[in-house]
């Protein structure tokens, strides 16, 4: 779930230029995110998030970490979710070509394991757009 938080954050970054989540609640059967943003999707929207999250998710990409240095992740990385016990050295997820984030949290090896991406449903409220989805259970 949370290696398809990442692309999700990435396509609708790249969709929408509105940067990543600023709020996230991932978990094993649903999660969200919350974006700035100046409206809902719209349907063809969602559809288009959809095909492209599951066609990264079907080329089998690989997920890679590395470690930067904090003074390095500020030239290439917002900081500003970062809390102050991350500490000096700081973890970069690499999804293939096409995101790549500071991260602390748990990945898959490939994208092919996620299986399945499916936006649930999307609100929007207070210059908040609101994202929920789910995949389909983890192949083993």
């Amino acid at each position: 779930m949370h290696t398809a938080e990442h692309l999700l954050n990435g396509t609708i970054n790249q969709m929408f230029g509105c940067g990543r989540a600023f709020s996230a609640h991932i978990e094993k059967k649903k999660s969200k995110c919350d974006y700035r943003f100046t409206r809902d999707l719209t349907a063809e929207e969602i559809a288009v998030i959809e095909e492209k999250v599951n066609s990264v998710i079907l080329a089998d990409m690989k997920i890679a970490e590395s470690f930067i240095t904090r003074d390095e992740a500020e030239k290439e990385f917002s900081l500003s979710r970062l809390p102050d016990e991350a500490g000096e050295t700081l973890r970069v997820i690499t999804i293939g070509n096409y995101d790549k984030c500071l991260c602390s949290g748990p990945h898959v090896e490939s994208t092919k394991v996620i299986g399945g991406f499916k936006i649930v449903s999307t609100s929007f409220e207070n210059d908040v757009l609101r994202v929920r989805f789910k995949i389909n259970e983890l192949k083993t």
